[in-house]
């Protein structure tokens, strides 16, 4: 039997709450409706780290950032268990973002098409990638931040702006465009393994403006910020807020009081491009089934993190609230695992990893630190995972100390290295991770049990991996 083709997309920055299907009515996401009504839903999937590489080499490879020492989006990345899938005769093939260091390393891709960050003014600014090639072989100048800056708003509009180029150069309609060209214009290959990489719906929050128009009026829920959240942040986290307010990362200029106009046209945007992206992922599944792909394909559809968009005071991330650090996980095989069925029990992002390889066939390293998820797709018995773990360094845009958190169904901890302070939620009672509990004595046993839950992490985590590179001593 042919072994499955894999397609895996993956979006940037995408929050759990933007999907009709998954409890949001105020989204249109049909396309993505249909993964989740005929699929399998993970919903309470969490990444390991809430900033771009970490999080995808942590997927790409099974293993935590610590293990990884990719801790930060410039750290170099050049391996990841797509070499395996290669090695056991599938085509390999990405288009998009992966977010590699280098950026066109292989990684065991055959054919690679990148497209990284819309706004790259820090990191690798000089990097042309296909889409920059692509707009400048139609003699247009992209939309950026040195543009941006030029407006009188830009300050006010906190990263939002309307992509007003032709539709088809925006970065996501160019990414799902060029990915249906080559399923439609290569030769046949299989067993496929394709990863689509949208750069949406990361800022600059950036729809066309028929996208922007659909959404700029509804009713969207909007943050309300309590002043206990804000006094309750631990002093890196309302650094943070401060920091993003006098440096405009992605071409946003943070507020720290901002308008209901402000945050309506923010979420409003953000919104318009997670639809962008749906009408991307549908024209998609059109050219697979198109090409004969689709009947022996499984699609997986994931982001590597959320986004703020004002909840708690912060924009973007770098923080561990879960708005940030859940995530989308739906896997699309009809006939191969029964659809419809969505689980609320704890995993981590990377266990996609193993997943992707069990289905192709191939045995996961048995030190691997993700699990897979393929008895829960299967029917099998699959309990999920106790606690989740994440973690983020200091790094040019956040200033505090290493930050670690531990999950579990009803309690979260974020520790921060060598400082008194921290997090600790009742995610029971406080869902909305408003209430910092991190001094109230009452919790004292529950805390001391999550802290030494991180201590054991790290001594077992250094036990799993203790051979991991005896090959290149």
């Amino acid at each position: 039997m042919t072994p499955p083709n894999i397609i895996l997309i993956i979006t940037d920055q995408q929050r759990y709450d933007s999907i009709n299907a998954l409890g949001f009515p105020y989204m249109d996401t049909p396309n993505l409706d249909r993964l989740v009504h005929e699929g399998v839903s993970f919903d309470n999937c969490h990444i390991t780290a809430p900033s771009c590489a970490p999080a995808r080499a942590g997927l790409f490879t099974g293993y935590y950032p610590h293990v990884t020492g990719i801790m930060r989006n410039a750290d170099r990345w050049r391996h990841s268990w797509v070499e395996d899938l290669n090695a056991a005769g599938y085509h390999c093939v990405n288009i998009g973002k992966m977010h590699t260091k280098p950026f066109e390393t292989p990684m065991g891709f055959h054919e690679r098409y990148v497209v990284e960050n819309k706004d790259r003014f820090l990191e690798g600014r000089q990097y042309m990638d296909q889409w920059d090639k692509a707009l400048e072989a139609r003699g247009l100048v992209k939309q950026q931040r040195v543009l941006y800056r030029q407006r009188e708003d830009y300050r006010e509009r906190m990263g939002a702006f309307t992509w007003d180029l032709p539709p088809e150069t925006h970065s996501d309609n160019f990414v799902g465009g060029l990915a249906c060209s080559w399923l439609r214009n290569r030769p046949r290959q299989q067993p496929l393994f394709l990863q689509i990489g949208f750069p949406g719906p990361h800022p600059p929050y950036d729809p066309t403006p028929e996208a922007a128009a659909e959404y700029i009026d509804r009713d969207l829920p909007l943050p309300e910020v309590k002043q206990a959240d804000l006094d309750g942040q631990p002093p890196p986290f309302q650094q943070l807020r401060q920091h993003n307010t006098e440096v405009d990362h992605d071409s946003i200029v943070h507020q720290l009081e901002p308008s209901r106009l402000q945050l309506q046209r923010l979420r409003a945007y953000y919104a318009a491009n997670v639809s962008m992206i749906d009408k991307q992922v549908g024209d998609i599944m059109d050219a697979l089934e198109q090409q004969g792909y689709l009947e022996n394909s499984i699609v997986i559809f994931t982001s590597d993190h959320g986004d703020c968009l004002g909840d708690h005071g912060h924009i973007q991330k770098w923080t561990m609230y879960d708005i940030i650090t859940r995530v989308p996980a739906i896997f699309w095989a009809p006939g191969r695992f029964t659809g419809g069925r969505r689980f609320a029990e704890l995993c981590q992002w990377m266990d996609i990893g193993p997943t992707i390889l069990e289905m192709a066939g191939i045995k996961p390293a048995e030190n691997m630190q993700a699990r897979s998820l393929l008895p829960a797709l299967q029917g099998d018995a699959w309990s999920g995972r106790e606690l989740v773990f994440a973690e983020h360094p200091q790094d040019t845009v956040y200033g505090g100390p290493l930050m670690t958190m531990v999950r579990g169904e009803r309690y979260k901890l974020v520790h921060f290295l060598n400082q008194d302070y921290g997090q600790l939620f009742d995610l029971e009672a406080d869902p909305g991770e408003e209430n910092n509990l991190w001094d109230d004595e009452a919790l004292a046993e529950v805390k001391r049990e999550l802290l030494d839950a991180l201590l054991n992490w790290r001594i077992e985590s250094t036990e799993q991996t203790r051979d991991l590179f005896q090959d290149h001593r």
